[in-house]
């Protein structure tokens, strides 16, 4: 008598380690499938969305290959290889971007690629466009980019951009942002979550 209530006591023991398994396994699936896609986004090429997740939500950048071909090309390897997971938004100023990209959060890292060749373009610098963060060197883009907040002319033409949000600035104003008298170091900056293409999520 004993003995049977001991294994039904371990039969039961081994459902419920199984449950919690499947229970502790659940949400990471379900983030990549539960995913709310807008209709302005679930139109596009989902090769071409980045999807960037912040504590404010999901932000969900349009990638512009014909603009800058190589420059898409990078973000899209690093963000499909995990690179930008949980690296913050180092530089943030407010009415002008969020930087971020960088796995030192210190804005002088990068990624073991080559720097890339400038991509410039005619695409005006405004709200939502995200462009590539370089040095003095034109030619020194590598894995920071950075988010806009509002416009700003004089970077048109002089810095490549890659991208343009469709939908989720909210979850971009919401970015914590740096001390102005710091040149908008962040102090405990917001991190990205998770970065990867919409196709990725999709698979």
């Amino acid at each position: 008598m004993t003995a049977r209530l001991l294994s039904r006591s371990s039969l039961t023991f081994a459902v419920a380690v199984l449950l919690l398994g499947a229970l502790m396994a659940a949400p990471h699936h379900a983030s990549a499938q539960s995913l709310d896609v807008p209709a302005s986004v679930a139109s596009l090429d989902p090769e071409n969305v980045l999807v960037i997740e912040v504590d404010g939500g999901p932000i969900f950048i349009e990638l512009l290959p014909d603009a800058a071909p190589q420059h898409v090309a990078r973000i899209s390897q690093l963000a499909s290889e995990g690179f930008y997971d949980g690296v913050v938004f180092h530089r943030v100023i407010e009415n002008f971007m969020a930087q971020t990209g960088d796995p030192t959060g210190t804005g002088t890292g990068g990624s073991n690629y080559p720097d890339l060749a400038a991509e410039f373009s005619d695409i005006d610098y405004e709200r939502g466009i995200v462009g590539m963060a370089r040095t003095n060197d034109p030619n020194s883009a590598n894995s920071q980019f950075f988010i806009m907040f509002g416009a700003a002319p004089s970077l048109t033409g002089n810095y490549t951009v890659f991208g343009r949000v469709v939908e989720g600035m909210d979850a971009v104003d919401s970015i914590k942002k740096g001390d102005p008298r710091q040149n908008g170091i962040v102090a405990d900056p917001d991190a990205m979550i998770r970065a990867r293409l919409l196709s990725d999520l999709n698979g």
